[in-house]
């Protein structure tokens, strides 16, 4: 059975994530520093300016207590953005305390001869800013300093601004073009990571299907260069091993055929009769065998070029000329598909399932469909054909060992039969040269069930 894929677990798609969420992290980690740091530099530039603005309103202060009473109100209206002015009413009792930082500076910077009275925070006292930083400690606050000649000097202090937030709308445009180029290098990435493993699986494919295909070009980084030398090395050994057993079989088939003629011809001047037929039976075995043999043989060799097929016609002609034959065969059911296959191989092996439903089910019925089944990692839908007899069937136990070369079953495949054991063999190194399966089932109802998937290309 074929495992489901997953396109989360491709190598592409890890890939794909490792690099963003790689780079988001690093995004991330990098603002969180970037942030800190610009509160932390806020801050220290506050402090600054409270006290560089602490230091300069009591040096004006103390100028303003040494200008003549007459000139200083012409002085605070020319300077309004001091917060300066005169206060014209009689001192209040207050009971409350300056508070601010710059308060509290200013009052250590003035000594007792400049006392210092704090306001109630009132919209009367002073005047709060739009843009005033809301999460600070420090309120709007107003002060009374008193000069040394008695008169009153008013101040008003306004909350620090708000600080500008660290994320704005530009930063948003910002971000989403950097995630856009990050996204963008990151697929790019993969995608270059991932196309020589494609590239190598392809390979892999078709070299089931064609031990002759041309070698990978040798090309690439170092890595892959090494990855597809030794695929090449591979499929020259694999291709030398092949040949070397497929033509000592075809050979070995082929001479015995002349000898076994011979032989048969000899036999039929022997005068006993009895003798005569069961000796002619074990050399019609044994020509059967090495016809078999040949097929097998033949069946490992891919050289017959792959092509067009339509697969409907070819099932209609084969059953057909089992039922011109006498057999019980029928075929129904429609694909409407052309597939890529080699013509001679795939009747070899639908003529061997078909013959071997005869043999032990004596009547076969053919059917095809389209299936949406996951085969050698094609995700289109697939060519299934099954071919049912209604024979006694295969043990579950059984099945697997059915494709093995010379293996039968004793209770339904013994010499009688005439089966040698290679039908299935033939068979499935036929399928599997087409990149497909072939599995064994039996039926609800009685009889085997062949099911042959083979994958629809377009």
């Amino acid at each position: 059975m074929s495992t489901k894929l997953r396109p989360i677990n491709s190598i592409s798609t890890r890939i794909f994530a490792i690099l963003i969420l790689g780079v988001l992290a690093a995004a991330a980690l990098t603002w969180w520093l970037a942030f800190g740091e610009r509160q932390s530099t806020i801050s220290h530039e506050r402090n600054n300016f409270r006290n560089e603005r602490s230091k300069h309103t009591e040096q004006l202060i103390r100028a303003i207590d040494e200008l003549p009473a007459a000139n200083r109100d012409g002085l605070l209206r020319s300077m309004p953005r001091l917060g300066l002015q005169i206060y014209k009413e009689a001192a209040p009792q207050s009971q409350y305390q300056p508070s601010s930082s710059f308060a509290l500076a200013l009052v250590e910077r003035l000594d007792e001869s400049f006392p210092i009275i704090a306001l109630a925070p009132s919209p009367a006292n002073c005047l709060y800013r739009p843009d005033a930083d809301k999460n600070s400690n420090e309120g709007c606050e107003a002060l009374l300093i008193q000069l040394r000649d008695g008169m009153l000097l008013k101040l008003s202090l306004t909350p620090p601004r708000a600080p500008t937030p660290p994320i704005q709308t530009e930063t948003l445009y910002y971000l989403g073009l950097f995630l856009t180029c990050v996204a963008g290098l990151a697929f790019f990435v993969s995608r270059m990571t991932i196309k020589p493993l494609l590239s190598l699986a392809q390979a892999a494919t078709e070299l089931g299907q064609d031990i002759n295909r041309p070698p990978l070009p040798e090309r690439g980084a170092n890595e892959i260069l090494l990855a597809s030398r030794a695929f090449n090395a591979m499929q020259n050994r694999i291709r030398s091993h092949i040949q070397q057993r497929t033509q000592m079989l075809a050979a070995i088939t082929h001479d015995l055929q002349t000898p076994l003629t011979r032989l048969r011809l000899r036999l039929e001047k022997v005068n006993d009769q009895d003798l005569r037929d069961k000796l002619i039976l074990d050399l019609s075995n044994m020509q059967m065998m090495v016809k078999e043999g040949l097929d097998l043989a033949r069946s490992m060799d891919s050289a017959e070029e792959l092509r067009p097929l339509d697969i409907d016609s070819m099932l209609d002609s084969i059953c057909s000329d089992a039922s011109d034959a006498g057999h019980k065969v029928s075929f129904s059911g429609e694909s409407k598909a052309t597939i890529m296959a080699r013509p001679q191989a795939l009747r070899r092996c639908l003529d061997n399932l078909i013959d071997n439903g005869i043999k032990y089910g004596q009547s076969v019925e053919v059917t095809v469909r389209r299936e949406e089944t996951r085969l050698a990692r094609s995700e289109a839908k697939n060519l299934c054909i099954v071919v049912r007899d209604h024979g006694p069937g295969i043990p579950e136990d059984q099945q697997a060992r059915v494709f093995e070369p010379f293996y039968r079953i004793e209770t339904s495949r013994s010499r009688e039969t005439g089966g040698t054991g290679l039908g299935l063999t033939i068979a499935l190194n036929i399928v599997r040269q087409h990149n497909g399966d072939l599995q064994l089932s039996n039926h609800a109802e009685g009889g085997l069930e062949v099911r042959l998937l083979l994958p629809i290309k377009s």
